[in-house]
């Protein structure tokens, strides 16, 4: 069994707005139009107020996950983040 610390880290999800929204599609937008844009940013809005916004970013960009918003990121954000830090490791 693993400590108090271990335990919650590993729960983050548990504390996530997004589970207390009605359309988990929200977080999964389709397309390049003004909907999708709106979408986005109703999707930002919820994690913004987010309690582990930063758990949930570390986790997608680790999993390397590509669809959706995750810790308030869009997929193409999150490659610019993966590019930047791979650019700064490899000097």
């Amino acid at each position: 069994m693993g400590t108090d610390r271990e335990d919650s880290a590993a729960h983050w999800r548990e504390r996530a707005a997004c589970l207390n929204t009605e359309d988990p599609d929200l977080f999964f937008p389709v397309g390049s139009g003004v909907l999708t844009f709106e979408q986005t940013n109703e999707a930002k809005a919820v994690c913004a107020h987010c309690p582990v916004m930063m758990q949930c970013l570390t986790w997608a960009l680790r999993a390397g996950r590509v669809d959706g918003i995750w810790g308030g990121t869009t997929e193409i954000e999150r490659r610019r983040m993966k590019r930047r830090h791979d650019q700064m490791v490899t000097g």
